[in-house]
């Protein structure tokens, strides 16, 4: 198959790792694989240099530099001639059936649910908006998870259209490392005897860190060894803000802002416990299926697939429960990093549900259907 892979940029994220990874699987089982992209010069595609994938950019310059690329990407479209676009996110999805050349075929790819769009500027919420009431033009609409699925139908999406590709993680990639877990305490100034909840996620109201600082307020009042890293960043006013909210409840001292990290692998290894607060929005949250990959115990809200992502190997809450999120962290306290081959722990979940090779391959699966041109309900039954 010749397919087009559409997102908005390879900056360092869930979807765009996710979709590198795509690219990367494809390309290896022979198909002819072009990345396209909004904004060029992310740092994931230093993943993509030296392989059979093409990433071409439409050299967006800005949020408001639309015309040029409009018109450079609908020429990367006609040029590239492919049997099937995949598009990722909102925004991707909608210029994609708005700019599809003929003959080609549509996927949409949805990959957040129960997103709250007051929360947002009015340009998101339209995107948004438009990805539903587009979906109609897509020959296949393709969910990360199932919670993503229910919320399409919600959304006014069909949902004996919307077939569910879980997320892959690479357990190669993430996987337990004690050797990473010194150094990066000592860059953060925490101690090895230091007891180390952590939160990977970009600053962004559907991630709540508010409940995540509250909850480390609590559970630092029980625990004096208790450290708290955030690593992500986000909208520097919504950083202050957060700050703010550290400082006035005693708990910056003991708050490491990390930032955006690439060394991922080292960041879950040095965390005790690995923890997600997000509110709203999520589908497969991929920094739990990564933190697990690693060993590394993990406490998360009731978003999305979260249940299913982690099965007896983690603990789930309430969202917007800063006090039962600090109980689940003092309950899990105890549990060790999976190290070693179990065959109970969170790394031997992840490893035999979540790889990148089922996500690979159910992915070909899902666009080789697409491309034979059978009925949507069809393939969404086969791939629920």
């Amino acid at each position: 198959m010749k397919l087009v892979l559409f997102t908005r940029s390879l900056n360092a994220g869930g979807t765009e790792r996710q979709m590198a990874m795509l690219a990367l699987g494809l390309a290896g089982r022979g198909h002819d694989v072009a990345v396209v992209l909004l904004y060029g010069g992310g740092a994931l595609e230093e993943l993509l240099r030296g392989s059979a994938v093409r990433v071409l950019a439409a050299g967006k310059a800005g949020r408001w530099d639309v015309a040029g690329p409009l018109w450079r990407l609908r020429r990367i479209f006609r040029a590239e001639r492919p049997d099937a676009i995949y598009a990722f996110l909102p925004v991707q999805n909608v210029l994609a059936a708005l700019l599809r050349p003929p003959g080609a075929r549509l996927v949409f790819g949805l990959r957040a649910g129960g997103m709250q769009l007051d929360r947002y500027d009015r340009l998101s919420a339209l995107s948004y908006r438009l990805e539903a009431w587009l979906a109609r033009r897509a020959d296949l609409v393709v969910a990360n998870a199932r919670a993503v699925r229910a919320d399409a139908a919600r959304r006014g999406i069909d949902p004996l259209r919307v077939a569910v590709v879980p997320n892959g993680i690479d357990t190669a990639a993430f996987c337990p490392d004690p050797g990473a877990r010194a150094a990066l305490r000592g860059e953060w100034g925490i101690g090895d005897a230091d007891f180390v909840v952590g939160i990977v996620a970009r600053l962004d109201p559907m991630k709540d860190h508010g409940t995540f600082l509250e909850a480390a307020a609590l559970f630092a009042r029980e625990h004096p060894d208790a450290r708290f890293v955030i690593v992500g960043d986000g909208d520097a006013a919504y950083r202050d803000g957060l700050k703010a909210q550290a400082a006035a409840q005693g708990i910056g001292g003991r708050l490491a802002w990390a930032g955006e990290r690439r060394d991922l692998r080292a960041v879950y290894n040095a965390l005790d416990l690995a923890t997600l607060s997000s509110s709203f929005g999520e589908g497969f949250p991929n920094v739990l299926g990564e933190a697990m990959a690693c060993g590394t115990p993990v406490v998360a809200t009731d978003i999305g697939d979260v249940r299913d992502i982690l099965g007896g190997a983690g603990a789930v809450v309430p969202p917007r429960d800063p006090a039962a999120l600090a109980r689940a962290w003092s309950a899990m306290r105890g549990r060790p990093h999976d190290d070693g081959p179990r065959d109970d722990g969170p790394r031997a979940r992840i490893v035999d549900r979540y790889s990148v090779e089922a996500m690979v391959k159910r992915s070909e699966a899902v666009l080789r259907a697409v491309v034979a041109a059978r009925a949507a309900d069809a393939v969404a039954r086969e791939f629920a």
